[in-house]
């Protein structure tokens, strides 16, 4: 099946000199192990992080490090870049392993990995100054939604449990289950004199915050 990249360029108003980096940056590792998006994903991890970081500075002069922190994190997280990938339908143009050559569904963080490993590309390609305007335009919306801070609810649960009970509330790692590239994490959080609320994610990280959630929820804590 035939990929027009051309479509993208147009999508993201860039047109590549180098294809070759387009194509790389689009590229898995369960299609190509040796010419694929990996090191460009890294870079382009911190060419997203610079951009939003100066951008915030720009918006925010007066704002504390600690709520910087909060806006930057909800801009590149792999949520967010995952939004923007499909956007701009960026799963129709990544390459990865598929020996019947049929439409497949690839999974959320290889998008969200491509997403950032295109920005690589565009920074290789033609320099800071396009690359920023490019993250700027494709995250326009959400940078504008960052006016609002919202506190995780990790964050939210700490804060509210520390104020009542003095105490932290307390994390339990219940199970981790599936494939080592698919897995499935259960944690339970209770607070003093409460029974634990459990959550699963694909990651301890995001199993713990749907855990607080849960907690926040059924406790109407707000």
């Amino acid at each position: 099946m035939k990929i027009n990249y051309q479509s993208l360029e147009k999508k993201i108003d860039i047109k590549f000199k180098n294809k070759n980096l387009l194509v790389q940056s689009l590229t898995h590792k369960s299609f190509n192990p040796n010419e694929n998006n990996e090191k460009i994903e890294f870079l382009g991890d911190r060419v997203l992080g610079l951009v939003m970081a100066k951008k915030l500075l720009e918006i925010y002069p007066e704002e504390r490090e600690g709520s910087l922190d909060k806006k930057f994190a909800s801009l590149v997280n792999k949520k967010t870049c995952l939004e923007i990938a499909k956007k701009i339908n960026l799963d129709n143009y990544i390459k990865t392993f598929n020996p019947n050559n049929k439409k497949i569904k690839i999974e959320d963080k290889i998008i969200s990995d491509c997403c950032e490993a295109l920005i690589g590309a565009v920074y290789l390609d033609k320099g800071f100054n396009l690359v920023e305007r490019t993250i700027l335009t494709l995250w326009k919306n959400h940078i504008k939604k960052s006016i609002i801070t919202e506190i995780d609810a990790k964050t939210k649960l700490q804060e509210s449990t520390l104020k009542k009970f003095k105490k932290l509330p307390i994390y339990k790692l219940i199970s981790n289950i599936g494939p080592r590239h698919k897995p499935i994490f259960k944690v339970g959080v209770k607070l003093p004199n409460t029974k634990y609320f459990f959550a699963t994610g694909k990651s301890k990280k995001e199993a713990e915050q749907n855990a607080a959630l849960e907690c926040l929820k059924n406790l109407s804590i707000s």
